[in-house]
């Protein structure tokens, strides 16, 4: 393996009269311009279009020819779904309704990735109302400062007394 590694070379030829740092330069952006194109015609060639996995766009979905269903979620906060469909795999993409006041999301996935996705949504709808059983920390910070509010007016009460 190491011999592969250290027998593969490279020869570039130049005409030129002198031997600069920028003609150096030039030949050799021009080689990796003609290599990246290279590259981008046999990716061109191959009869299979690129799948794209994951958060996508409605049209690279409807693509890919295997169905689409949709659901529609309420939820302004969809930055959490994005985090649970992606550690599922589900191939979705989302859409934001605006025609409504709080603004609608319609998810849109793959109808095979249907089972995955009732699974990314069973936890994406437990952590929801896990979220919403738990006070929130502006509300415990709230409730603290009373406790402490508190017991300063009974301090002074004290000396004062005294």
């Amino acid at each position: 393996m190491q011999e592969e590694v250290e027998n593969k070379t490279l020869t570039l030829v130049i005409n030129g009269s002198k031997l600069t740092g920028r003609m150096l330069q030039s030949a050799i952006s021009k080689y990796l311009a003609h290599r990246k194109e290279v590259k981008h015609q046999k990716r061109q060639s191959r009869d299979s279009p690129v799948k794209h996995h994951g958060r996508q766009t409605v049209k690279q979905l409807i693509g890919q020819d295997q169905g689409v269903s949709n659901i529609e979620i309420n939820d302004p906060s969809i930055k959490d779904f994005d985090r649970i469909a992606r550690k599922y795999g589900v191939d979705y993409a989302i859409k934001r309704d605006r025609s409504s006041d709080p603004p609608k999301f319609l998810v849109f996935f793959k109808s095979r990735d249907a089972d995955a996705l009732t699974s990314a949504f069973n936890e994406y709808a437990g952590e929801k109302v896990k979220k919403a059983s738990r006070p929130s920390v502006l509300q415990r910070l709230a409730a603290f400062k009373d406790m402490v509010k508190d017991t300063t007016e009974k301090v002074r009460k004290k000396v004062l007394e005294r």
